[in-house]
């Protein structure tokens, strides 16, 4: 049986999507629970790795308020040695580029050239066509995604670049066959988008203003239900790409 291992770091951040299509797949769900002392797991062939997102930053790594960091990145080479199936989400996507040799940097408005988080549902668009044809084609389509970071990935020269959005180039990488990193939010429910925009004012204020806790309760209106099957679409398409 495949095991979906998921490394969760923040009780708000949940698999969310994973889990439902993961169970609906047949695969076993193992949740780690980071933040709260778990264990890491111990890898076996056959295993895909999904690393959620977080708070923290590459910038942790090593501090003593995130310690087990510099253990999950090593779990992350690990995978990647071992030809394990990984799917990295916004930090885990941070990670997993990290881990591989690449690095992050604060997040600029083009402009001003000033710190300016991407926040809100906006569209991704394709950047290779060089492999993995069935994920790029489906990506051609318009696919709203919801962003919800300050930084920008510096991408290893191992990784591919798959697909960007208007704001950030690093949306979307493969690092071999069997490693994807996506700065987006595929994963989300209604519960947990209204959660986060309710418990994260003070970064969405910082780059929507004081509005901008309606705008995104607006967009998840908007955007939830009408991109469900697509984003389900895309997750069944990276799971078949890793099992």
């Amino acid at each position: 049986m495949i095991r979906l291992l998921v490394l969760q770091h923040l009780k708000r951040e949940r698999p969310g999507l994973f889990v439902n299509l993961a169970e609906e797949r047949g695969f076993s769900v193992c949740i780690f629970r980071l933040d709260l002392g778990d264990s890491l797991p111990e890898l076996r062939n056959g295993d895909i790795l999904l690393v959620l997102g977080g708070p923290m930053s590459i910038r942790d790594i090593g501090t003593s308020t995130y310690p087990w960091l510099i253990e999950e990145v090593s779990l992350i080479k690990e995978a990647l040695n071992q030809g394990i199936g990984i799917i990295g989400v916004c930090l885990g996507a941070q990670l997993l580029a990290y881990a591989a040799g690449g690095d992050v940097e604060i997040l600029l408005e083009e402009e001003s050239q000033q710190p300016l988080a991407e926040i809100g549902w906006d569209n991704i668009f394709p950047q290779s066509l060089k492999n993995n044809c069935k994920l790029t084609r489906f990506i051609g389509r318009p696919f709203p995604v919801l962003n919800w970071h300050g930084d920008r990935i510096l991408l290893p020269q191992s990784a591919e670049l798959i697909a960007s959005s208007c704001r950030c180039k690093e949306q979307l990488f493969s690092i071999g066959p069997l490693a994807y990193g996506m700065q987006f939010h595929v994963e989300i429910d209604d519960e947990m988008a209204n959660t986060w925009i309710s418990e994260d004012q003070k970064f969405i204020s910082s780059a929507l203003g004081a509005e901008g806790q309606s705008l995104l309760k607006q967009q998840q209106k908007e955007f939830g239900y009408k991109t469900l099957d697509s984003r389900l679409e895309f997750l069944n398409i990276l799971f078949d790409l890793l099992s």
